[in-house]
């Protein structure tokens, strides 16, 4: 069993709630900083070098997205000359059934899994669940999760809001009903539910004939998937199986292994704060006697086309899914990842959620105001995404569809006060006569600005005036 995203509250009232849990707060603020301290050592020891190979990823993710129909097509072309199968999925539906198909097919009831937020963002868990099949995580920081029907919080962390006191108990109290059940002399060392876990864990990796994976990058010129983890359970997943099935959203494409090299210096760096990354593991459609023999890539749309075809938003597309962004940031760091009722939570799940699912619901009309605008996420960003640029266009979007002036309508009125001196003067004159009754609270949709922020005082009288007065007394 699976939880589901669906049914969450609006941002404002998820994170009111969770700013009052105290023990989340600590956690998260003691995991985002120790690697925020990490990234920040290996990236300032590149010093310039930094910026060259943020800008070449930036440029990269650009020119593949401009292009993203010919390259697709070169990446089937090559997965198929390897001895894969692709299956294109237009959307979540579709994705799940051509997945649950695969699996039918192989005659199993159980997959095991490597750690994927494709297949997190299309709840395939749960549709595998209704077919009578049992997906199992084995990523560690996923299987804690898994195990207490919770949800992910974090892009790369995703139990980064529980403490190990927390995770000994889900394992003592619900491992047996997924496998071997954890030790009942168990402690919260972390050694102790590391080896836990890689005991359950075991048995899985050596019985399960079908996995399922995600992929960090895809290359379009040899057909080559990848997938960056740190513990060595994604790498048991994409060799034991006799059958893989890597579901993929259709931007995760770099053109050739030259391009590849740029973001496997950015992507660790911007992660978990190294170097290199612990595990890397690659595959190239079907080997004849080493690893899966039936190989097939689902490569997933839902949404992503919508989003390429806007012009500010699109850039939310280059996204590697490295976390820096959260790390960084003082609103995720306050009330966690479950607050943003989504998949993808932080600044970039602020951008990317609403664009994929078309801003549908009070969720993902509220996640483009989940932020201060404060810069911080787009300064860390390996492929430099201006988050801040994308929330206020979004924003603007939520304001048209409901019928309210729009921010360029504001400053137009802004710029026609403040651009005549005659026309400043007459409205500050007017504030000055009326300020007995300006409320302190502004109502209708400008409320939400007054609900957290109490309105100045109106003076008797401008600066203007005050020194025209000043002047003529002389």
């Amino acid at each position: 069993m699976s939880a589901t995203f669906l049914g969450m509250p609006p941002f404002p009232e998820a994170a009111k709630r969770a700013v009052e849990d105290s023990r989340t707060r600590h956690n998260l603020h003691k995991a985002t900083h120790t690697i925020r301290a990490k990234r920040t050592r290996v990236v300032d020891e590149l010093g310039d070098d930094w910026q060259r190979l943020r800008a070449e990823g930036e440029r990269i993710k650009t020119h593949t997205l401009r292009h993203l129909d010919h390259y697709l097509e070169r990446l089937e072309e090559s997965v198929q000359r390897a001895g894969g199968t692709v299956h294109w999925a237009s959307d979540a539906a579709e994705a799940n059934a051509i997945i649950t198909r695969l699996i039918r097919r192989t005659g199993e009831t159980e997959v095991v899994k490597v750690k994927s937020m494709a297949t997190q963002e299309i709840e395939l868990n749960n549709a595998l669940e209704a077919a009578g099949i049992t997906a199992y995580e084995t990523d560690l920081a996923e299987l804690i999760v898994q195990l207490g029907e919770d949800l992910p919080s974090h892009i790369l962390v995703p139990a980064i809001h529980l403490g190990r006191a927390q995770i000994r108990e889900i394992f003592l109290q619900r491992m047996g009903e997924w496998g071997r059940p954890a030790p009942p002399d168990l402690t919260d060392d972390p050694h102790a539910l590391a080896e836990a876990s890689r005991v359950h864990l075991r048995e899985l990796f050596l019985r399960s004939k079908v996995a399922v994976s995600g992929a960090n990058f895809a290359v379009a010129d040899s057909g080559t998937l990848l997938v960056l983890e740190s513990e060595g359970n994604g790498r048991m997943c994409l060799t034991l199986p006799e059958t893989l099935i890597s579901v993929v959203g259709i931007e995760k494409i770099v053109p050739t292994w030259s391009d590849l090299e740029v973001f496997m210096q950015l992507l660790p760096r911007s992660s978990t704060g190294e170097r290199m990354n612990p595990y890397t593991s690659t595959w190239t459609g079907v080997t004849p006697g080493d690893g899966p023999q039936d190989f097939h890539l689902v490569l997933l749309d839902n949404g992503r086309t919508d989003v390429l075809a806007d012009t500010v938003g699109r850039q939310a597309l280059r996204c590697i899914r490295c976390s820096a962004c959260l790390n960084i940031c003082p609103v995720y760091e306050r009330v966690g990842g479950h607050a943003y009722g989504s998949v993808y939570p932080g600044p970039i799940g602020a951008i990317l959620t609403p664009q994929l699912q078309g801003m549908s619901s009070k969720v993902d009309e509220a996640l483009p105001y989940a932020s201060s605008l404060c810069g911080a996420c787009y300064e860390v960003c390996p492929v430099a995404i201006d988050i801040p640029e994308v929330l206020v266009h979004l924003r603007e979007k939520v304001a048209e569809s409901k019928g309210h002036v729009s921010e360029k309508a504001l400053m137009a009125g802004a710029e026609a006060v403040f651009g005549s001196a005659t026309a400043l003067d007459a409205v500050q004159r007017a504030a000055g006569l009326a300020r007995g009754v300006v409320p302190r609270h502004l109502p209708g949709p400008a409320g939400k600005w007054t609900d957290t922020r109490d309105l100045p005082d109106v003076p008797a009288r401008s600066f203007r005036q005050w020194w025209n007065e000043r002047e003529d007394g002389r």
